[in-house]
């Protein structure tokens, strides 16, 4: 049985390096080489706390679905386009005696080649945040549609990690007023925005005044967006890009102002594709969102990392080493 070097998160907290079995590939499958992951603050926060509201938490499990390699083996059902392709793969169930249930963390993937985005004119490194900009991209979606145009639209993005800062990017580029707000200065002078509200100092209320027309949660927590409804115009729309344990909202506010509430499922079909789009073209720029890299092998100050620095914005893993 082939194996493969893999982070195994083996119980809440405990997280490990170390080597898991692999399927047997299909005819249809790719062998793809790691070369690059990340990891997400959101999702594998949880998952790595043991509180993952989902069916699919069960320890053993191989996290992350941000990963980038390069196809080093096909099956007779490949086309010979995919052969040394860089490609995006966003998780894979290929293993053995370990819960597959995201598995993007792991040196080598078996994926079906339907499922991998090749990344045509994108640097393989910026490719880790093609699932975060398709995230934030699906989200914008919801507010008018694909292709619609957002002119005369005043949106506020609460929080600046990396959905909220490709929200803010999408929405500005389709012609809306944008604010932004983040509790974190290194990340607020990275956006694109009209306005840019430090949190720890100022009011998004005392500094917008004026209603909006949809308020983009991407921070991940209800405090927030509690603090903000008062800004939301009369049938204005809220759209919740981040990943949480409950909601909890004061139902008053979205009584009064008849509110739309809205959840984005990660991405629609298509949506990783434009996003590469975007970022090959780009109008959206990935460099300017990694903050940090870290060889695989210190894997757990990666994670600590990720998840415990406010002054990470994202973090690369590298497995070439």
């Amino acid at each position: 049985m082939e194996t493969t070097r893999a982070i195994v998160i083996v119980a809440p907290h405990r997280l490990e390096l170390r080597d898991v079995g692999l399927i047997d590939a299909r005819p249809e499958d790719v062998v793809v080489q790691t070369a690059f992951t990340s990891i997400s603050a959101g999702t594998e926060r949880m998952v790595l706390a043991g509180r993952m509201p989902h069916p699919m938490l069960q320890f053993p499990v191989v996290p992350g679905y941000e990963t980038v390699g390069r196809v080093v083996g096909r099956g007779a059902a490949v086309p010979s386009e995919y052969d040394g392709r860089w490609v995006y793969v966003g998780g894979a169930r290929c293993f053995r005696d370990v819960n597959p249930a995201w598995g993007g963390q792991s040196a080598t993937l078996l994926v079906d080649y339907h499922r991998v985005v090749p990344l045509d004119g994108v640097e393989p490194d910026h490719g880790v945040l093609l699932a975060l900009a398709a995230t934030a991209l699906h989200g914008v979606d919801l507010i008018a549609g694909a292709d619609q145009n957002l002119t005369d639209q005043r949106i506020l993005v609460l929080g600046q990690g990396p959905v909220g800062q490709f929200a803010a990017r999408i929405a500005r580029a389709r012609g809306a007023w944008v604010a932004v707000s983040d509790r974190v200065a290194s990340r607020l002078e990275r956006s694109v925005a009209d306005l840019r509200i430090d949190a720890t100092t100022d009011s998004p209320v005392a500094t917008v005044q004026q209603p909006v027309d949809t308020i983009i949660e991407a921070t991940g927590a209800m405090a927030a967006l509690s603090d903000a409804l008062p800004l939301l115009a009369n049938d204005g729309t809220i759209i919740l890009l981040g990943y949480y344990d409950e909601l909890r909202l004061p139902y008053m506010p979205l009584f009064l102002k008849q509110a739309r509430l809205l959840t984005a499922k990660e991405w629609a079909t298509g949506d990783l594709q434009r996003s590469r789009d975007l970022l090959a073209s780009g109008l959206l720029d990935a460099a300017a969102l990694i903050t940090h890299r870290m060889p695989v092998t210190q894997f757990e100050a990666a994670y600590a990392t990720a998840l415990n620095d406010p002054e990470c914005l994202k973090l690369v893993m590298e497995w070439n080493v």
